[in-house]
């Protein structure tokens, strides 16, 4: 499939999204907006970030990754296209995140509060709802709630209308249809505009997807042909590797390397 032109991303294109989040004003607003509360300070932000549970575990690369001064976890993501198993990736991400936030030797208790919100242009629930929120709750007694620490949060872009909160209804019509309505599409379509005049954010985009999944293809073959779980891990290593070494080839940041590839920031500067 021939790759979208630059010039033509709009929010709801992942590439642009990740982008469009990365500027902590916009994000911060987005998460206040959605819970109609106030975040202090965001103290970690990132996007496109890559998380291996352990060598065998299924990986995943999470649009936007988000703590709060709070301790609060945030994994935001866009999703175009219906794959009809939105409940048991949002089941999958969350117990990653548990797995990458809680280190070895720590309790139970040190796990942070987390929420992982898909944004849809389609109703993957088929209720009209512009939102879905899911926690866990006793079945005999729904006033008692398990107090596990996570949320689950579906946004319907598709029911824009049905939304009560008139500044997350102007964002879900923004999604679905690229009309600016609110004081807020209108900073997100100012900072798309600076974004789609950067060359190293075209750059990026041109450069990314093909070697990405050039390496990532190396790494499948190195690992058959090793034969082993073992050999499948050093196989992916090595893939990260040699994309994070082409990547410096076409110029771009170490920092952005890192967070394309999965590697310690350190693991790119020895390269």
């Amino acid at each position: 499939m021939a790759q979208k032109p630059f010039e033509e991303l709009t929010i709801s294109d992942d590439f642009m999204f990740c982008k469009v989040m990365e500027h902590e004003f916009i994000c911060k607003e987005f998460l206040e907006m959605l819970f109609s509360a106030k975040v202090e300070k965001i103290t970690y932000l990132s996007s496109q970030n890559t998380v291996i549970g352990n060598s065998a575990a299924k990986s995943v690369r999470l649009d936007v990754l988000i703590k709060d001064m709070a301790g609060r976890a945030y994994d935001i993501e866009m999703q175009v296209s219906n794959e009809y198993n939105i409940p048991k990736r949002m089941r999958y991400y969350q117990s990653i995140l548990d797995v990458a936030f809680l280190d070895q030797g720590y309790s139970y208790k040190a796990l942070n509060d987390s929420f992982v919100i898909f944004i849809c242009l389609f109703d993957p629930i088929g209720k009209n709802r512009a939102v879905y929120s899911f926690e866990n709750i006793c079945k005999e007694d729904a006033t008692i709630p398990l107090q596990d620490g996570t949320k689950k949060i579906i946004l319907n872009a598709n029911g824009f209308k049905e939304a009560d909160n008139k500044d997350l209804q102007g964002f879900l019509r923004y999604v679905k249809t690229g009309k600016v309505t609110t004081d807020y599409t209108r900073r997100i379509e100012k900072v798309m505009q600076t974004i789609k005049i950067s060359e190293q954010a075209r750059k990026e985009y041109r450069v990314l997807p093909a070697v990405i999944m050039d390496a990532f293809d190396e790494g499948i073959e190195q690992g058959k042909s090793l034969g082993l779980a073992e050999g499948e891990a050093r196989g992916s290593r090595q893939a990260k590797l040699e994309t994070a070494k082409n990547l410096l080839h076409f110029g771009l940041s170490r920092e952005n390397i890192a967070l394309a590839t999965g590697l310690t920031k350190a693991e790119v500067e020895a390269l």
